[in-house]
């Protein structure tokens, strides 16, 4: 069973919304470090909406928060924005309908295209992983090809490459950041009190999406590169969990006790 209940404020309402990547983000840092931001997080749920924005699958999320004690969160954009998602008071995540439509549209079944295009090329190993609206694969920086580019490119489709070692496959135009910002849009959430935060090139589009957002400490000096000259996104010195209170601290966006 989720964390938070029916009765509290709709999300539109809260003071601050967390949309938030997983993996050296919100999962990033010490366990105390974690431990302090998501204890904080309960405390104040009638105020604070929790969002990941992850490239993990539903199913990752939903052992990570019923098994491993993480926040649950009442929705998801997740596998690199190509999931767009509502959180069941069961613990059961599902696809929003009306968001999704655009995301099958684009992706228009290409999985299989994909598959036989980029079939033993240099550098990229298939994950396992039955994605809807994705391919996504292992890379090996040492013999990668990069004319993976352009095949996929051919195919009317976009690359993306994430921590020097994934390549993701995905709909034209859709990534973290054009679904924050459609999830966003559709709960009718003030683009102000949002905090976008995330540590690899696959955050970008939600780092520089124009909302509020953090690049916590660890984050890959690629995506520091990119980001360099945009006023919105903040370099907390923190790495992962600290970096993202850090955040809220210094861009006022919550009140947070002294000591947290």
């Amino acid at each position: 069973m989720t964390h938070y209940t029916q009765t509290r404020p709709p999300i539109s309402g809260r003071r601050m919304t967390l949309a938030t990547d997983l993996d050296g983000t919100f999962l990033g840092g010490t366990e105390a470090e974690r431990s302090t931001l998501y204890d904080w997080i309960e405390r104040n749920r009638d105020s604070i909406g929790l969002i990941f924005v992850t490239g993990r699958d539903p199913a990752f999320i939903i052992e990570m928060c019923r098994d491993r004690g993480l926040p649950w969160p009442e929705y998801v954009v997740g596998d690199v924005g190509t999931t767009i998602a509502k959180v069941r008071a069961d613990g059961t995540i599902a696809p929003i309908p009306a968001l999704e439509a655009d995301i099958a549209l684009r992706w228009d079944n290409a999985g299989a295209r994909v598959e036989a295009a980029l079939e033993g090329h240099p550098g990229l190993t298939r994950q396992p992983t039955e994605f809807r609206h994705r391919i996504s694969y292992d890379l090996n920086p040492d013999i990668y090809d990069r004319r993976a580019e352009a095949i996929v490119a051919e195919l009317g489709l976009d690359w993306l490459i994430s921590d020097n070692r994934y390549f993701d496959v995905l709909p034209r135009g859709v990534s973290k950041g054009p679904s924050i910002t459609r999830l966003i849009a559709h709960l009718g959430i003030a683009p102000e009190t949002v905090l976008c935060a995330g540590d690899t090139l696959n955050d970008l589009s939600m780092l520089i999406s124009g909302l509020p957002a953090v690049a916590v400490g660890n984050s890959e000096p690629p995506l520091l590169a990119q980001i360099d000259d945009h006023p919105r996104v903040y370099h907390a010195h923190a790495h992962g969990a600290a970096g993202i209170l850090e955040a809220i601290d210094a861009m006022n966006l919550h009140d947070i006790p002294k000591g947290v």
